[in-house]
């Protein structure tokens, strides 16, 4: 596949980060809920320092509030990181985010020399992962971050599901069946 450390993640996964990543993606779902209260696509993210578990920065999709098409919850995510850090450097860090990010945040990844990416829900129609132009894939992507896919994907696609269900207006369980 090419991409570094590609795997599940979920539940009965082996993998030493899965508690870790559980915790983790729980926090960015509490920033995609922000952000779905807010009427932004309920996508959260938070950056993380693994050997310490520290938790640099979240962050919640914010193209509609500010006015800014970059303004994806990886983006805001990465700057405040960089931020606080005092270097764009992001090396050995991991970016935890509830959905397959876009071709813009996987560049965005790489540039930062994210260590590591965790993401839940996959996104087959913009996601650049597993869907698309598969950025990491690429000869010309100058970094590979380590990727686990999976992490609480069926929380993070239910948020979604029933924040556009609830947008154009239809009830975010199914009809009863007839008899």
């Amino acid at each position: 596949m090419g991409v570094r450390g590609l795997t599940g993640g979920g539940a009965g996964s082996s993998l030493p980060f899965v508690d870790h990543d559980h915790r983790t993606m729980r926090i960015a779902l509490r920033a995609a809920q922000d952000a779905a209260a807010r009427g932004e696509t309920p996508v959260g993210a938070c950056v993380v320092d693994p050997a310490t578990g520290e938790v640099i920065a979240v962050a919640a999709n914010g193209p509609i509030g500010t006015h800014d098409p970059t303004a994806h919850a990886e983006i805001i995510a990465l700057r405040e990181a960089a931020r606080k850090l005092g270097n764009y450097r992001l090396t050995g860090l991991t970016l935890v985010v509830t959905l397959e990010p876009c071709a813009m945040c996987a560049g965005a990844i790489s540039h930062a020399r994210i260590g590591r990416v965790v993401f839940g829900a996959d996104d087959p129609k913009g996601g650049a992962i597993l869907h698309g132009p598969k950025y990491f894939e690429q000869p010309t992507c100058h970094w590979r971050p380590e990727v686990t896919g999976g992490v609480l994907a069926v929380e993070s696609a239910d948020l979604l599901r029933s924040f556009f269900r609830a947008r154009r207006g239809k009830p975010t369980t199914a009809p009863p069946e007839q008899t």
